[in-house]
């Protein structure tokens, strides 16, 4: 188990590793001076410089690598160009919305995947489970920042049943809660549809198991053998692709934030690029990635750690 906790953590070191590479790469392959683009082209030479030195874009480019690993390391993302702040000052005051809204999205998925999901085992092979089947794979294959677009247009222009855009006043618990419900549907609304598949592939197998076989035996009703057994069991695969929907749901928040305009990451990094703020960008990339690796790592762990099947395979 240790030696697992090893390999995984050295993976995600590396993958964090060569995003920053990558990153860093970018800045260099895009065509045209960062300065310059920021700027505008009235902008005059010394302002340039000056701009291209706030940015570290002066110094070689071992010495920029140098100097943009050692400060992630120590968890300095670096200062943004315009407001001279923190970037990951910036990152933290907003990174509770996103988070909230990927929370939401995760939490109404999950819990309309689980009841679309089982519905379809009970009424397997019928209408009720094509028509499930269908409507499925349809919100699947839909991305979530055009469900974003149709949902405002629909409810909150056309019927102006909720706010349009904006995380809603502070303090105001409800206005913040109505202004979330279009965000999280269009984020969440996939993964609803997956997590429905995998909820109805998962209990088909459950339903051949002995128990179940014994519990039709005993004259239980189908219902009730879906919902009282074969749900408990055929939930537990669910559970590990939750933090890999998690880091999805949250790439898909930055989208949809952008659509509502509502404060978040999404909206910090679209600023961001569009000013050409290359510290905010790249910090705030930085910091998602790891998050994402935190979680992911945290819940291959705990999978190993309370499945005795993983626990067996490591132990080869």
């Amino acid at each position: 188990m240790l030696a697992y906790a090893i390999r995984r953590l050295g993976l995600s070191v590396l993958i964090l590793v060569l995003v920053m590479s990558a990153m860093y790469a970018m800045v260099f392959l895009v065509p045209g001076d960062p300065a310059s683009l920021a700027l505008g082209p009235r902008a005059t030479p010394e302002l340039k410089e000056a701009l291209r030195e706030r940015m570290g874009l002066d110094q070689p480019v071992l010495v920029q690598v140098a100097h943009f690993f050692g400060s992630a390391l120590r968890g300095d993302l670096g200062i943004d160009v315009w407001s001279k702040r923190p970037v990951l000052e910036q990152i933290l005051e907003v990174f509770p919305n996103t988070l909230l809204l990927g929370a939401v999205a995760l939490g109404w998925a999950f819990a309309a995947g689980i009841l679309l999901g089982a519905a379809a085992v009970v009424w397997r092979d019928s209408w009720v489970d094509r028509l499930l089947g269908v409507l499925s794979v349809s919100v699947i294959a839909v991305p979530s920042f055009v469900v974003a677009i149709y949902a405002l247009i629909v409810f909150a222009v056309w019927l102006n049943w909720l706010p349009a855009i904006g995380a809603g006043e502070p303090g105001d618990i409800a206005g913040q809660a109505r202004a979330l419900v279009l965000p999280a549907f269009a984020v969440g609304v996939g993964w609803a549809g997956y997590l429905a598949r995998l909820i109805r592939a998962s209990m088909l197998e459950v339903m051949e198991a002995p128990h179940i076989r014994t519990a039709r035996a005993f004259g239980m009703s189908e219902r009730d053998i879906v919902f009282r057994h074969a749900l408990r069991v055929a939930i537990v695969p669910t559970l590990s692709v939750l933090a890999v929907g998690f880091g999805a749901i949250l790439s898909s928040a930055v989208f949809v934030e952008s659509v509502f305009s509502r404060p978040g990451i999404g909206t910090l990094i679209t600023g961001a690029v569009e000013k050409r703020n290359y510290p905010v960008v790249m910090g705030t990339v930085l910091f998602m990635t790891a998050f994402y690796l935190a979680v992911v790592t945290a819940a291959d762990l705990l999978i190993a750690r309370l499945d005795p099947r993983v626990r067996d395979v490591l132990r080869g």
